[in-house]
């Protein structure tokens, strides 16, 4: 006659089972973590949910069970702090750039930088506002304005020379 499996709704075969994995499914989450807090944390959320499903999980898949619901309560907390860090990020990143002072001081900048621009000669504006406005190439530029790509690299170096002159350490171009 085949033994009855036992139950893991009785309290002694849980304890057995909690004494025999609680250590080792908390090193094997430890390992994965490297937060002993929160391996612990998984690891008795597991067994919380092991108690209330007691009745569906078989006492010989246990482990199994243990340590797979592990693994996927380890997973799920990496995704959550993932948002979570996103979040941060994005709520961050708008409140720096949404500041009064912030915006202010980027509208002087833009005057600024227009000023200086209005400065240049003719010649190296427009180099100048090829590249860093419309995108161009020195090769499209060249094309454009007829001239050699060697003589757009000199027109531009000699635009960011005197924009650096007039703007300081106020522009990174």
């Amino acid at each position: 006659m085949p033994e009855k499996e036992p139950s893991i709704c009785e309290e002694k075969n849980y304890n057995q089972l909690f004494r025999n994995f609680y250590e080792p499914a908390t090193k094997y989450i430890y390992y994965k973590c490297g937060n002993l807090q929160q391996a612990e944390d998984i690891v008795q959320n597991v067994f919380i949910k092991l108690w209330k499903l007691c009745a569906s999980v078989s006492f010989y898949k246990a482990k199994s069970y243990i340590y797979t619901a592990c693994n996927n309560l380890f997973l799920n907390d990496v995704a959550h702090q993932k948002v979570v860090l996103k979040h941060q990020r994005t709520i961050k990143e708008n409140t720096d750039y949404e500041s009064p002072d912030f915006l202010i001081e980027i509208d002087e900048f833009r005057q600024k930088l227009k000023t200086a621009i209005n400065t240049l000669a003719i010649k190296e504006r427009e180099v100048f506002l090829l590249s860093r406005v419309e995108n161009k190439t020195y090769k499209e530029i060249a094309e454009i304005t007829g001239l050699t790509v060697k003589a757009i690299e000199r027109r531009m170096s000699k635009a960011l020379q005197e924009l650096r002159a007039i703007l300081g350490k106020e522009i990174k171009i």
